[in-house]
């Protein structure tokens, strides 16, 4: 059975109640100390009781299948924003395509509170993507983002929520991001698009954040741009998030905590093979490029990860090249050739050695053309 969510968050009676009283700011911001917010100072004294509260209203647009982690990662902040002032800081609103109801990935259904329906210049939107965001992304939704957008609204995408709003043109020559998952794609498919790694990205009235957690990041930042650092700082601790980051920090985790092993040389030729899928480098070139022989890089390799550099360097094309096979309509001659590989029959062996398929069996069960793509998300 369904687990059934009401959606009906908006309005400041879920934010403040009788039985959450509002919680003391600290005297004192944590602001210049690591994860800081922003550079702005906190307000000391409060709000002047006169002063009518500025409530920022947001509409998470529901794609189906979106990511819940995502998507709570936006809408918890708010809540304890509100929760914690005292005040009705934020509301928002559930909404999406036909205006009922939107399934996410893990099968939980959310009560939508309204369609597509014209909103207020001021509000924010919030498109929370998923799994096959392509599939869900429909031209009544891709012609409101560009009404909403025209009407001066600001835009974003959580996880590959990102996809779609680059899809309606509203990143062209912006900066943004997506889960790193899908950054090959975008890619391809976005020429226009400035694309970084960064975990969220606020470019004007575009957002974007890589999904996971990067919610809670990016909410953080504005929280503390419409309130200060104190509130933001008081909302990180109720959601025991310690590690708070900005957009200058990287999704990824390194590369030695990726492959559990803290060797410089290791990790440094790791991230030229990481940098240099189209052109492979020679193993000899690598070995050269960090001080070592050939030899000496072939026992560093088997020592730690158990296969050769080659055969490493092989994974890595080939986990790209099926990525793009998954997530594109780009012809196998193309992700090929995007791969470093010189032929198709050449990356047709080596892919089938790989994944037990071949491209060709790989691309006919996701779909060949773009409505497939991109379907790797967290």
């Amino acid at each position: 059975m369904r687990a059934r969510l009401p959606g009906t968050f908006h309005g400041t009676q879920h934010g403040i109640s009788a039985a959450a009283p509002a919680l003391p700011l600290p005297a004192t911001a944590r602001g210049r100390e690591a994860g800081s917010l922003s550079q702005k100072p906190a307000p000391r004294g409060g709000r002047d009781k006169a002063e009518p509260v500025r409530t920022r209203r947001f509409i998470f647009l529901l794609l189906e299948r979106f990511t819940m982690l995502s998507f709570a990662g936006a809408i918890e902040p708010l809540r304890i924003a509100n929760r914690v002032s005292g005040q009705p800081l934020y509301t928002w609103k559930l909404a999406g395509e036909g205006g009922h109801e939107a399934v996410c990935s893990n099968g939980a259904a959310f009560r939508l509170d309204m369609g597509l329906d014209e909103i207020d210049r001021e509000d924010t939107v919030l498109v929370c993507g998923g799994i096959d965001v392509a599939e869900a992304t429909t031209r009544p939704i891709l012609n409101w983002l560009r009404r909403e957008a025209r009407r001066g609204a600001s835009i974003g995408g959580l996880c590959t929520g990102a996809w779609a709003v680059a899809k309606a043109g509203l990143l062209d020559g912006r900066r943004a991001t997506i889960h790193w998952e899908n950054q090959d794609s975008f890619l391809e498919e976005f020429e226009e698009v400035k694309l970084t790694k960064s975990v969220f990205v606020v470019d004007g009235n575009r957002l974007s954040t890589a999904g996971g957690t990067a919610s809670i990041d990016l909410m953080l930042k504005l929280i503390a741009e419409d309130h200060g650092e104190d509130l933001a700082n008081t909302v990180a601790d109720q959601l025991i998030y310690s590690a708070i980051r900005t957009d200058q920090d990287t999704q990824r985790l390194s590369i030695p905590t990726r492959i559990g092993v803290r060797h410089p040389k290791l990790s440094q030729v790791i991230q030229m093979m990481e940098a240099s899928i189209e052109e492979p480098i020679s193993p000899a070139d690598l070995a050269e490029d960090v001080g070592m022989s050939t030899r000496q890089l072939e026992r560093l390799f088997r020592r730690y990860l158990n296969r050769s550099p080659k055969r490493y360097y092989m994974e890595l094309r080939l986990q790209k090249a099926r990525n793009l096979l998954m997530q594109t309509d780009m012809s196998v001659i193309n992700v090929a050739l995007a791969c470093g590989f010189a032929s198709p029959s050449h990356f047709s062996k080596c892919y089938r050695a790989h994944y037990a398929t071949t491209p060709y069996r790989e691309r006919g069960s996701h779909g060949s053309s773009p409505s497939a793509a991109p379907r790797l998300s967290i």
